[in-house]
Formats: structure tokens, C-alpha cells, sequence
């Protein structure tokens, strides 16, 4: 029988897997800043400062573009929510610094998204504003989960936002857009990694364990989504859009990661383990 670790003892087991992984993160991470990617010769003031408030026929993006950013820089936004969901669980040691660097991290790309909005007048600032005091006030809770749900699902959620960037770049709305979204994508897929790795280090571990925790999250697995000012759930409006799509996130989000984690290849399965993958529907192989 497969010995159950308890929250605190994979602390500390997977702690060296986290150090290594944080040095290996850093290293591979292109440094960029986001002021690069702003067009500030385009900005001017509101009328507030003496210049002229936003009008609709100012923005020169699509409704697809416009709609695909709002809902990135509202999510991005909500940062403090996210990160207090994970930071709870990681509070130690190298855990704690990866929660940080994690954060500064997101929280560029809100830095990004906005001032790029902003300065283009791509979008309605006042909504705009509107909808990020809704959606902090909302906040974001996720039901109490153990350590290994945590990296699972946060691994799943990285690979979708990764995927979501990688189709609004896609959209080639315009050189700037489509660089911001290669750029947001490619911070994604390296933060998925990192949680991937823990992931696979944990299997290696407490197989049976692993497998629940991952079963589980594919199970629930929701993208992060939000109510729009004109009442629509962003995810109907990006699935509508092409930037999401639900019917092929087991073949997108969770059959890369399975693979990577040789999920359908073990051989170390115990009772429990091999339940769990049963669970797991075809469409997710």
C-alpha cells in the first residue's frame, strides 16, 4: 500500500523540487518590460486634464480584439484574489518566493494590458474601471483544496491562459496586439511548466495520490471568467469569438500535461491510483 503524505510533509519533500525549479524558471524567463510594448506617442489626456474623453469611434480594433483584451486585463486584474488563493498554501521557504516571483509576474501583464488600452483608446476606460471594481469586489474563491490540487490546477489553468493568448495573437488584429498576446502566451506556457514540474515530481512521489489530486481537477476544471458590462459571461462571448474552446480542452489543456506526466504509461499505480485514472474520460487521453 502507498504511503499518504499529509499537506505539510509535501511541503517540505517537493521544497528542493521547488528551488530547483524556481532557478531553472528565472533562467529561461526572457526579461521584458512592459512599457516596450505600449505605443505612448499615440496617448493624450482626457478631458479631465484639458484633453478629450474617449468616443467609440477612436478605437481601431476589432469587437473580437476588444473583447478578447478586456476580459485578459479584468482576469489579470483580479490578481490579488489569485494570488491569496495560492499564496495561502505556499507559504514557506522557496514555496513563498516562487508565490512572489508568480505575482510580479501577473501582475505585468495587467501593467501591460491596461496602459496599452489606455493609451490607444481601444476600450471605454470608465466601463472599463466599472467592470474591474465589480470584479475585485467579487473577488475569486476556490473551494479548500489540498497542496497537490493546487499545483494540478493551477498547471491546467496556466496551459488555458497560454492557449487563449496564443489565439488572440492569432487573430493578427495588429503587430502590437499580436506581440502583447505572444508575449503574455509565452509567460503562460513557463508558469505552467513550473507548476507541471512539481506535478510530475509529486507522481514520482506519492503516485496514487497525484492521480487523485489530478483526476479530480480535470473533474472541476473551470477558466477564470466574468460577467461583462452588457451582462454576458465572457466565456460564452471568447467561445463565440474562437479564442476559447470548451469542446477541445481535453485535447488542448489536459492531454499535454497527461502526457508529460506519463499518466497513461505508469506502472506504479496502486488501487487507488489506477481508479483514479479510470476516471479520466477518453476524450482526456
Amino acid at each position: 500500500m502507498q504511503s499518504f503524505l499529509t499537506d505539510r510533509e509535501l511541503l517540505e519533500s517537493l521544497a528542493p523540487e521547488v528551488e530547483a525549479n524556481l532557478k531553472r524558471h528565472i533562467a529561461a524567463a526572457d526579461e521584458w518590460q512592459p512599457h516596450d510594448y505600449v505605443p505612448w506617442a499615440e496617448g493624450r489626456n482626457f478631458e479631465f486634464l484639458g484633453g478629450v474623453d474617449w468616443d467609440p469611434a477612436q478605437s481601431t480594433l476589432s469587437e473580437t480584439a476588444k473583447l478578447a483584451l478586456t476580459v485578459s486585463v479584468l482576469i489579470a486584474d483580479n490578481l490579488p484574489s489569485y494570488h491569496r488563493e495560492v499564496g495561502k498554501y505556499l507559504r514557506t521557504g522557496p514555496w513563498w518566493r516562487w508565490v512572489g516571483r508568480w505575482t510580479a509576474e501577473e501582475n505585468r501583464h495587467e501593467i501591460l494590458l491596461r496602459n496599452y488600452l489606455m493609451v490607444t483608446r481601444a476600450v471605454d476606460p470608465v466601463q472599463l474601471d466599472r467592470s474591474r471594481m465589480e470584479h475585485m469586489t467579487n473577488g475569486f474563491r476556490r473551494p479548500p483544496l489540498h497542496l497537490l490540487d493546487v499545483l494540478a490546477e493551477v498547471a491546467f489553468d496556466e496551459a488555458a491562459a497560454a492557449i487563449r493568448h496564443r489565439n488572440i495573437a492569432a487573430l493578427g488584429e495588429n503587430a502590437m496586439v499580436t506581440a502583447i498576446a505572444e508575449r503574455l502566451a509565452a509567460d503562460d506556457e513557463l508558469q505552467s511548466e513550473f507548476f507541471a514540474d512539481l506535478v510530475a515530481a509529486a507522481f514520482d512521489l506519492v503516485p496514487d495520490q497525484t492521480m487523485r489530486a489530478v483526476a479530480d481537477r480535470i473533474a472541476a476544471f473551470r477558466v477564470p471568467e466574468l460577467t461583462l458590462a452588457d451582462g454576458r459571461n465572457s466565456t460564452e462571448v471568447l467561445t463565440d469569438a474562437g479564442i476559447h474552446d470548451p469542446a477541445r480542452t481535453a485535447e488542448l489543456v489536459f492531454a499535454p500535461l497527461l502526457e508529460r506526466w506519463n499518466v497513461f504509461s505508469r506502472t506504479d499505480f496502486g488501487e487507488a491510483g489506477e481508479q483514479a485514472r479510470a476516471e479520466l474520460t477518453v476524450a482526456a487521453r
